[in-house]
């Protein structure tokens, strides 16, 4: 939707800024953000960053979420792929931008779809418990015997549950039907369940470790075994609270993962050609929720922000060629995305100039993020590279929260969201983040607000990331960061790639980074490396495949 309003505070501050970005053919300063004249956000050529910020906002954003979650609403709460609401939200994202006048097109893909898997115990006490498959589990309904397997409990456990062959033997995996109990911690889930498998079990659950106090550590975790097929027997998650009840002497519960279906799902894919159409500035998001809830914040708050890009610069004729994704499937395993580029011949990849991705862009408890490009702040994991020209990138957006007086950190440059098949490649890439599962400390709370002790998404991947989970000002905040780096590579790529294009109209006037603030600690923003596996590969903001 389009706005008329006055200049907002975030251009007015963007109109003042004395030093500039290199090497982004910028016009002098003094000629920056000519007055806009009379026309409204719906009928004018929003070419400069003043004309564009004054359109893109919170409010449009929102008007998309909100859309988001009525579709949510009515397709059983989810948004998920392989799912109902996840081609409602299709759909819809298709009429938008069609309606924007964009060339539109979805790509299907290749998936399957394992449906909602359930948990109960049945003894000592009776409970049904919220839970999800891992990926890469094994199909089944399964009632037995819960055996825990080398469980440790209380603050400060250094579980090793099912790391090791050993820690399995002397338990009887002899029943009819046993099911093993294993903990979070150190290895590698899929360990976990090949181990558990090789033992006789005939069901696994992972529970969180319950090692914090975080939410992080004690909600329910349900990750991924890092491929499909990878065992025969079904694997469900469990909260920690959950794994200690489930652990009682005498504890009997029923595991049931559907069997799998062949549900081919879809990319959307949007273009609006430049005069450059051999250099080609594409920006994500991924489109899909997990099954557990509608996913507002995650991936609502980025498929929103894109969306009230591709409206507002409607009439934008740009030098370089603008595609925009909306990916399906990253929840199950950044498969949309990696299905995309595994595509395109290698002309079609070298046309890319560069990539943006927008994943969780308006956490509740946010702190703003940007990926790590030059791993001033964190390495990247081992086999994850980072291509040529990702430094510019992150610089660009680094001098925009210094322009709009808004602190930021370094998130790792993990490869653990839709950029990862792109750098794979070789194509330049970063994004922004404002946090996941971890938990806010009372020094980032004193320098973003919010509430120390709690994660910077209490919802993360839960029913409750509704409309209600999202923060209005992080949302324009990044909305607008979107906005900028999109509407200045779209004129020059120069920074990133060394391809010269043209001056910004108007001048893209920002100052130098202040710099990371420095506070993320031990855990890389929710990106650390023990949340990645042996290839680097995984969603982001997991956890998953090495806790």
């Amino acid at each position: 939707m389009y706005h008329t309003k006055r200049l907002s505070r975030r251009a007015a501050v963007l109109a003042t800024s004395a030093t500039t970005v290199a090497a982004l053919a910028l016009v002098p300063a003094g000629a920056a953000f000519a007055a806009p004249g009379g026309n409204s956000c719906d009928t004018r050529n929003n070419n400069t960053v003043q004309k564009l910020l004054e359109c893109v906002d919170a409010d449009g954003a929102m008007e998309h979420l909100q859309a988001l979650q009525s579709i949510a609403d009515a397709n059983d709460d989810n948004r998920a792929a392989g799912t109902s609401g996840y081609e409602a939200s299709v759909d819809y994202v298709v009429d938008v931008l069609e309606d924007a006048g964009w060339d539109v097109s979805t790509e299907s893909f290749p998936y399957t779809y394992v449906g909602p898997s359930t948990l109960t115990q049945l003894a000592p006490i009776t409970a049904e418990y919220e839970t999800g498959p891992f990926t890469g589990s094994g199909a089944g309904d399964v009632t037995g015997t819960v055996i825990p397997v080398d469980v440790m409990l209380g603050l400060g456990n250094t579980s090793t549950s099912g790391c090791d062959v050993a820690d399995f033997a002397g338990l009887d995996f002899s029943g009819q039907a046993d099911i093993a109990l294993v903990q979070r911690g150190t290895c590698p889930f899929a360990d976990k369940a090949l181990n558990a498998e090789a033992a006789g079990a005939e069901a696994v659950i992972i529970f969180n470790q319950g090692n914090t106090t975080g939410d992080d550590r004690n909600g329910l975790i349900v990750g991924t075994l890092g491929g499909s097929s990878v065992v025969g027997i079904p694997v469900v998650g469990a909260s920690y609270e959950q794994g200690v009840a489930l652990s009682q002497a005498g504890s009997i519960a029923n595991v049931f993962v559907p069997a799998p279906e062949e549900r081919p799902q879809k990319n959307v894919i949007a273009e609006k050609k430049g005069v450059n159409d051999d250099n080609v500035v594409m920006a994500g998001a991924h489109l899909d929720s997990v099954q557990a809830g509608p996913g507002i914040n995650d991936n609502g708050s980025g498929s929103a922000a894109l969306l009230e890009l591709a409206q507002s610069i409607e009439k934008l004729k740009p030098q370089n060629t603008i595609r925009l994704a909306w990916w399906g499937a990253e929840e199950s395993g950044l498969i949309g995305s990696e299905e995309y580029v595994a595509g395109l011949s290698q002309e079609e990849q070298d046309r890319i100039a560069l990539y943006l991705n927008f994943d969780m862009v308006a956490s509740p408890n946010y702190i703003f993020m940007v990926y790590d490009g030059d791993e001033s702040g964190w390495l990247a994991p081992t086999g994850v590279p980072i291509p040529d020209g990702s430094t510019a990138i992150e610089k660009l957006f680094e001098s925009y929260y210094t322009s709009v007086g808004e602190p930021y950190d370094d998130a790792q440059f993990s490869g653990r969201s839709d950029y990862d098949a792109f750098i794979r490649v070789g194509i330049p890439a970063g994004g922004l983040f404002t946090g996941a599962e971890v938990v806010k400390t009372a020094e980032q709370e004193s320098i973003w607000g919010g509430v120390a002790g709690e994660s910077y998404d209490q919802c993360y991947h839960q029913a409750c990331d509704t409309i209600d989970n999202v923060n209005a000002h992080a949302l324009g905040v990044n909305a607008d960061a979107v906005a900028l780096a999109v509407l200045a590579y779209s004129y020059s790529t120069e920074s990133v790639n060394g391809v010269k294009g043209t001056a910004v109209p108007g001048g893209l006037n920002l100052p130098a980074p202040a710099g990371p603030e420095g506070t993320i600690g031990g855990n890389a923003g929710g990106l650390d490396p023990d949340l990645v596996d042996e290839d680097g590969h995984g969603h982001h903001h997991g956890p998953h495949e090495t806790e």
